[in-house]
């Protein structure tokens, strides 16, 4: 079991779950400064690459609130990628939860919806989902 980190922002917050592949990230959002803490660290040490950094405040740049809200954020399975995307659907929901005037614009984005795809599963025969043993003719 994983051990619950407790986050430096105290206050009222509106919490969401967001989910991607394998990945949970369960995301609350405080009113504050812009700040946004990854399981228990900084979002830029925890995402190094400068493209995963911005595609968190995706929807903040969206609705014009860089610097209004704090996020926490504890997330669990998957791989970072999926986590990425798993944040980016908390955090569209947490802003909705908060105001609800937020919901149409994020809508027509796209960031709330749920992307469904997974990993197909692996059939019997094959060696994953389609790739088949090489073939030999004798």
């Amino acid at each position: 079991m994983e051990k619950e980190t407790t986050t430096q922002f105290k206050g009222k917050y509106s919490g969401a779950v967001g989910r991607r592949k394998e990945a949970v990230a369960r995301v609350r959002v405080y009113s504050g400064t812009g700040q946004i803490s990854i399981n228990g660290k900084d979002y830029k040490k925890y995402y190094t690459n400068e493209t995963q950094q911005e595609a968190i405040f995706a929807p903040f740049k969206l609705l014009g609130l860089e610097k209004k809200y704090d996020v926490s954020v504890v997330t669990s399975g998957g791989g970072k990628s999926g986590q990425l995307d798993a944040i980016c659907h908390g955090i569209s929901r947490a802003l909705v939860e908060s105001d609800a005037g937020y919901r149409t614009t994020l809508k027509k984005s796209g960031f709330l919806t749920r992307d469904p795809r997974a990993k197909e599963r692996k059939k019997y025969g094959l060696k994953r989902a389609r790739k088949a043993p090489q073939f030999s003719k004798r």
